[in-house]
């Protein structure tokens, strides 16, 4: 299912957005890279292990405040985040170049 991002107001990009336990499962291995990004809805942590390439990992509160916002190379596992209700991943630099920070406001529409 794909999902417009936005970013302090700002429609940003087309996600994929994975709500089912399956897709929030498979994620993002297999590929060889992200064409936009993807949204894990729940989640509070993600791994990066049998991945072929770095991601950008923004955690997002209930509120749609970002909490972090973190760069994981292959064969990594991030801690859960108190207070994350969704995340955002997508390839490593692209958070900045969308003005992804924490604090920024990110929903998905």
């Amino acid at each position: 299912m794909m999902a417009t991002l936005v970013v302090d107001g700002r429609d940003i990009a087309h996600v994929e957005h994975a709500r089912s336990f399956r897709a929030r499962s498979k994620g993002l291995l297999g590929r060889t890279g992200v064409a936009t990004g993807l949204a894990l809805e729940p989640a509070s942590s993600v791994h990066t292990f049998g991945m072929d390439f770095a991601i950008d990992v923004a955690y997002v509160a209930r509120s749609g405040r970002v909490l972090a916002v973190t760069t994981m190379v292959p064969g990594r596992l991030g801690l859960p985040r108190w207070r994350c209700r969704w995340i955002l991943e997508t390839e490593a630099g692209r958070m900045a170049e969308w003005g992804i920070r924490p604090g920024a406001v990110v929903s998905l529409s």
